[in-house]
């Protein structure tokens, strides 16, 4: 079964003239799963559609804000009120005292807040608090563990728990990486090591960016009792999390608390944010009120908080998250359904079906699935309206507006799908 994509072709050949690798983000090429990009021309709801008219049910969600599927109509209204006001000012704003009072009502570990225009930065924000509070350099970081294109974090495995990173992409200083110790996801023992004298770990509570990966039971209360026996600080990268495993967050489906936390995608209602925050005394180093510099021009833009404060307020409305939690669960079920031979980790309405034959619980164990038979099953579901995420190691995201009948759709896909290459 073929996909008609002539049209992303002739796009593809001519982004490659003119942008890297004809893309603005290398995952976006499609290589992970053997084929050239598919070029989207729109997105309502659950579905998407190429440039060439082909619809798909879409669990790829921009990575993960569409939780309210696209164009969703209390985000479009929100932004198109707030566009003949300006779309920005380098000012502050009302809308921004609004958006941060939501976020701590939502997330009462946020005493202070501070807007950036990405993840990325927001992590960026977060690690330099980090130091400047507790005084210390190290940084600890999960091996597999991806927070941002950021130099002192793009960092590979050494062969010990505590050893110290080696900067994985040419560009990469190596003093810009000396500083970071690598430990392995669910392994609480080398973590508790390596805190000693680290000023912060940085952890996506779930890992979503090995494909998705469950804390282990009592895994992040030990981070926190480690952190707080070594005095450094526990930080939550809740890019990802942040409002998808729950309104508060994985510090409220966890029940853990986190010194800092890390937020984006969600709650810009897909247009561009993030957002770090954490504990008062803490967030005090920050300039103006303190000696560590930050800072954004585009931080709190008019547009993405009036996106934001639309898709939080949507999701303070009672039930969201049951539907979310459902939702998911209705999608695994599918895979079970359809016989497709995978492992599959979820939480809430995130999941990934590995193509493993062993338990998924760190980076080493998700590499070990077959990235071959994972590849040539994403294309064939492509072939039949399902848009998967183009890696193995990628988060499938399930919306508030995936009906049963869209689930029942894709059941029959993955079925088909399996039939054509298992």
């Amino acid at each position: 079964m073929s996909l008609n994509d002539s049209r992303s072709r002739e796009l593809f050949g001519r982004a490659r003239e003119v942008l890297v690798g004809g893309v603005n983000s290398p995952v976006r090429a499609m290589r992970g799963i053997g084929r050239d990009p598919l070029f989207i021309d729109r997105a309502v709801g659950p579905r998407v559609w190429d440039v060439d008219g082909n619809e798909f049910i879409d669990y790829l969600a921009s990575w993960g804000p569409a939780i309210l599927g696209h164009s969703a109509p209390v985000v479009l209204d929100a932004v198109t009120a707030a566009l003949p006001r300006g779309t920005s000012y380098g000012a502050p704003t009302e809308r921004e005292v609004i958006f941060a009072e939501a976020v701590r009502d939502a997330i009462p570990s946020i005493e202070r807040l501070r807007m950036t225009s990405s993840g990325s930065e927001a992590v960026m924000g977060a690690l330099r608090v980090a130091r400047a509070a507790t005084g210390r350099d190290p940084i600890v970081k999960t091996i597999g563990g991806y927070h941002g294109a950021i130099d002192s974090l793009l960092v590979e495995a050494g062969s010990g728990a505590t050893t110290l990173g080696v900067p994985t992409s040419p560009g990469v200083p190596s003093a810009a990486t000396a500083a970071t110790r690598l430990v392995p996801y669910n392994d609480l023992d080398a973590a508790v090591t390596a805190l000693e004298g680290a000023a912060a770990i940085i952890i996506e509570p779930v890992a979503g960016n090995m494909g998705v990966v469950p804390p282990a039971p009592g895994y992040l209360e030990g981070l926190r009792a480690a952190c707080d026996r070594t005095g450094a600080l526990l930080i939550f990268d809740e890019v990802i999390t942040g409002f998808r495993v729950a309104r508060g967050g994985a510090q409220e489906r966890f029940g853990v608390t986190a010194d800092l936390a890390c937020y984006g995608k969600i709650i810009g209602g897909g247009l561009p944010v993030g957002a770090f925050g954490g504990r008062a005394d803490i967030m005090s180093v920050l300039a103006p009120e303190g000696p560590c510099y930050q800072a954004g021009t585009l931080s709190g833009n008019p547009l993405a908080t009036a996106a934001g404060c639309a898709v939080i307020g949507a999701l303070a409305q009672p039930g969201i998250y049951d539907e979310l939690e459902a939702g998911g669960a209705a999608l695994e079920a599918a895979f079970i359904a359809a016989g497709v031979p995978v492992r599959i980790n979820r939480v809430g309405s995130m999941l990934t079906p590995f193509f493993s034959d062993v338990t998924v619980t760190n980076y080493a164990t998700a590499t070990a699935s077959d990235t071959t038979l994972y590849a040539s099953f994403a294309r064939a579901l492509l072939a039949r309206g399902v848009y998967p995420p183009p890696s193995q190691y990628e988060a499938w995201f399930v919306s508030t507006v995936h009906t049963t009948r869209d689930i029942a759709a894709t059941a029959e896909a993955l079925a088909d799908a399996m039939g054509e290459v298992g």
